[in-house]
Order: structure tokens, then sequence, then C-alpha cells
């Protein structure tokens, strides 16, 4: 994580938590990486000009330390079909949110396109997490878009996370297509079997 003060920032109305939390995500064989505290989080987004309300500061920190939980998951499962996912490292990690990637722009002027079909919102936020995979000495670098979904009924948020590795390699593009291909395949099969069911009279 990038050093950030634990000290409260200028014009900061109230205090907030200073105590970071270890992540499930391995740095290398020595420990896992922690998640900036809340402080560290607010004084982030004042550094980049942002204004959010102090109150919900350690909401948006939960938030966040969730999403890259899940997005880690779904690196691992990326990994598993290398034999790779259990012990893979994140390396290091960059946040992109300016920078939309190919597939966010093509999924964007889909949605302009076919608005019933595609999501017409662009991502918030874009990660590139580059992972190590210490037995083969190998980095792959993943690309994370961060969607919002619409609100529960009662309010509560939703998110949605588009993680695949980079077009950076021969295996990473295979790997892409093979996905892509399985699941346009069950999505047919799942249409065929709901057309295959017998209608009332």
């Amino acid at each position: 994580m990038p050093k950030l003060s634990q000290a409260p920032a200028p014009h900061q109305g109230m205090s907030l938590p200073t105590t970071r939390t270890e992540s499930s995500i391995p740095r290398d064989d020595s420990g896992r990486w922690e998640y900036p505290s809340p402080q560290q989080f607010y004084n982030a987004l004042v550094r980049k000009g942002w204004e959010t309300p102090e109150e919900h500061i350690e909401t948006m920190v939960e938030i966040h330390n969730f999403l890259n939980e899940e997005a880690w998951e779904e690196v691992k499962k990326w990994e598993r079909r290398h034999g790779q996912a259990d012990d893979i490292h994140l390396a290091k990690f960059k946040g992109r949110p300016g920078e939309m990637s190919p597939k966010a722009r093509l999924l964007l002027l889909a949605g302009w396109l076919f608005p019933s079909r595609f999501n017409s919102e662009p991502p918030f936020d874009r990660h590139d997490w580059i992972v190590r995979r210490p037995g083969t000495g190998e980095e792959v670098r993943y690309v994370i878009d961060y969607y919002s979904a619409p609100p529960e009924p009662d309010g509560s948020p939703v998110f949605s996370l588009d993680v695949r590795p980079a077009l950076d390699s021969f295996e990473s593009i295979t790997d892409r297509i093979s996905v892509a291909t399985e699941e346009v395949w069950s999505s047919f099969r799942k249409d065929q079997g709901s057309s295959g069911k017998e209608r009332p009279a």
C-alpha cells in the first residue's frame, strides 16, 4: 500500500480509526497485504481532491476491502486453470480510475447501442494487479473493472467486478477465449433447456 499519513487531514472535523486490517491476499511468502485504515483512506481521498463526508469513510473502507477480497477470489479462479491458485502472490498493483480498459470501452459502446442488453454506465474504478507465480517465477497482469449495479430494495449498494487476465501473452489470450466460449455454451444450454420445457395448455 502507498505510504499514507495516519495524521488527521487539515480541516478534518471528526476523528477516524487508524487501525489497519490484514487482507487474505499474500504479498509474498512472509506475509499478506494490509488495507489502509479509515484515516489513511480519507487522507488519500483528500489528496486526490475528492470530497467525501467523513462519517461515511468507515463504510467505504469496508466496501473497498470486501471488493478486493472478491477480486482476489476471481483471480484465483483464473489461476486454478493452471494449477497455480494455492501459492500465488499479489506482487504489486496500480489504481487507474481515470483510464478505461479496452473491454470497458467496448461494453460502454454496446450499452449505448443496445441499452436493453448492456450496461450503459462506465466502471467507477479500475485496478491492474500483477500476480506472481512463485513456482515458475511468472508474473501475470490482471485487469479489474469495478461497476455499480442497481441498489437492493432496502437501498443497500450493489457492485459487480469484471476480473480477467490482460491480453499480454498467448496464455492469457487462450484463457480469455476458453472462458468466453464456456460462458456462451452455458448460456445456450440454459436457453435450450428453458425452451424445451412443456408449456401449459
